[in-house]
């Protein structure tokens, strides 16, 4: 397996994999399949673009088997942050170690961000196997949010989570 920071070279494959990612784990995500398929090259071309902004892919067989996105915050007073977002691994590769690579790949580039001190992510709290993994690797929670998200009548709850860089 190897990770690597995505270009806009990998654009087509990685939005492959994000509306896969909607379509197979909708609760999962704050966006939606719907909202992201017309837009989704216009929005990543921009993300991929960003000084603020770093997608990492993790590369099996040539094939893109999972992704993350750290961003660093932008205004002054936050700079000293950094967000995990749109974490996702493909069902047939959940719990061979790809999750925790891609997670272990943006704290490392966090670490060498200047000035970032803690990274935050958050977690639907129905998904234990991301949740013990986010845990394992130093992630504390610091807030439940009830009803974060609603996926046609179905609610469900967020965890908040923090990790202090030292």
């Amino acid at each position: 397996m190897e990770i690597r920071l995505l270009t806009m070279a990998d654009i087509d494959r990685y939005i492959q994999i994000r509306l896969q990612a909607l379509k197979e784990s909708p609760a999962s995500f704050a966006t939606s399949f719907e909202e992201e398929k017309y837009n989704a090259l216009q929005k990543y071309e921009i993300r991929f673009q960003s000084p603020y902004s770093l997608t990492f892919g993790a590369f099996s067989g040539g094939n893109l088997v999972g992704v993350v996105t750290l961003i660093r915050e932008e205004r002054i007073k936050m700079r000293h942050r950094a967000n995990i977002v749109a974490m996702y691994v493909t069902p047939e590769r959940r719990g061979s170690g790809v999750g925790k690579a891609l997670i272990g790949t943006a704290i490392e580039q966090a670490k060498q961000l200047q000035g970032v001190e803690q990274v935050y992510l958050s977690v639907v709290t129905a998904n234990q196997q991301a949740r013990k993994l986010y845990i394992s690797l130093g992630f504390q929670p610091y807030s439940l949010e009830k009803h974060a998200l609603k996926l046609d009548s179905t609610y469900f709850d967020e965890e908040h989570m923090v990790l202090f860089l030292e």
